[in-house]
């Protein structure tokens, strides 16, 4: 395709899929072609409701001569099979996080999708959002001066409390630090760089877990990864972090700031789009709220971006080199704690320039 919006299509109806289909559906930009799931019910109950043309399993998607990008939104297991068969059929592939269960795994998808001169990209693209990107700008303006520390915390209960099938949240490839660190280390890494070292601890509270809400209320199942996981990170650039990721805490906390020589920034829970976002000098007794500029579209934004990079033939930004960096750092991590070691990343991670002031996803820019 040389022009016009990018087709796209859906690998995967599962919970996550609404708040794609509900944001890539207002994007003149991408025209929505095809939804697939195993359940392939419910891919066609997915498809009328967005009134996407084409639904049925995966080969029927792949199929589809106008679909320039899969949106591969499986469970983490299946994310590299189902990115190397849409690779495989010429497509371009955008996954939810994390790219793959393994850095090899990634690497492959990688090294497939530049034999076939494709793109990948990756999920969370939370930083693209309104807080984060404003949170990259201060950080740029030097607003904290030069960024020395970071403490970064993610915790509460656990999400069995209200997914109704939790079960894959605490198989590997999941858990806290799979499932909801790479919000909070896509955005440092994309703020402040690639992460050359870490030290970790690790443990899991409970060996089996109760299903809270719908129809298998009640129902306990086996947990296999650590729920609990402190990190200590080294970035390439200077700076330093302690980070948390709990699934074992009965209160909820999202965190992450960001320690300079001038003052410490309060960035927005990066799990969200939007703010806010706050600043504190030394010698200051209260946070200051800083402008929030950019756009809270929501879960897609990445997508666009790479889609109207395909176009013009620029870099996008929810890059599958950044995604494969976060995933050799959530490896290590694990390593870490597993082997009681301070160990190195050798994998960097692309620059990830702000995106424009004037950026705006529903806006009509591909004719």
């Amino acid at each position: 395709m040389s022009g016009g919006p990018v087709g796209v299509a859906l690998i995967g109806a599962g919970v996550i899929s609404t708040q794609y289909l509900t944001a890539l559906s207002t994007f003149p930009d991408i025209r929505v072609l095809g939804v697939a799931d195993l359940d392939v019910a419910r891919a066609r109950a997915a498809a009328q409701t967005y009134g996407v043309p084409v639904a049925g399993d995966v080969a029927t998607v792949l199929a589809v001569p106008e679909v320039e990008i899969v949106v591969n939104l499986t469970i983490p297991a299946a994310h590299a099979e189902v990115a190397s068969a849409a690779l495989l059929a010429g497509k371009h592939v955008y996954g939810e996080k994390p790219l793959a269960l393994t850095p090899a795994d990634g690497a492959k998808i990688l090294a497939e999708a530049q034999a076939a001169g494709l793109r990948v990209g990756s999920a969370p693209d939370t930083f693209l959002g309104a807080g984060l990107q404003s949170a990259a700008r201060a950080v740029a303006a030097g607003v904290i001066g030069e960024p020395v520390s970071v403490t970064a915390v993610t915790q509460g209960p656990g999400p069995e409390s209200w997914h109704p099938s939790p079960e894959f949240l605490f198989q590997y490839g999941a858990g806290p630090l799979f499932d909801i660190g790479p919000y909070y280390l896509t955005a440092l890494v994309a703020l402040l760089g690639p992460v050359s070292r870490v030290s970790a601890t690790a443990r899991q509270a409970r060996a089996e877990r109760v299903i809270g809400s719908g129809p298998k209320a009640g129902t306990r199942f086996a947990v296999e990864v650590p729920t609990h996981v402190h990190a200590l990170l080294d970035f390439t650039g200077g700076p330093s972090a302690a980070a948390t990721f709990s699934f074992d805490s009965s209160v909820p906390r999202r965190m992450i700031e960001i320690t300079g020589t001038e003052g410490t920034l309060s960035l927005p829970d990066p799990n969200t789009f939007d703010g806010p976002l706050r600043f504190q000098a030394f010698g200051e007794q209260e946070w200051r709220e800083l402008p929030v500029a950019g756009s809270t579209a929501g879960r897609g934004m990445g997508v666009l971006d790479m889609a109207r990079a395909i176009r013009s033939g620029t870099r996008h930004r929810a890059s599958g080199e950044l995604a494969q960096h976060v995933l050799d750092l959530m490896a290590t991590i694990t390593a870490s704690a597993d082997q009681h070691l301070v160990l190195a990343l050798d994998s960097g991670a692309p620059d990830v320039p702000v995106l424009p002031d004037d950026w705006d996803p529903v806006a009509s820019t591909l004719t």
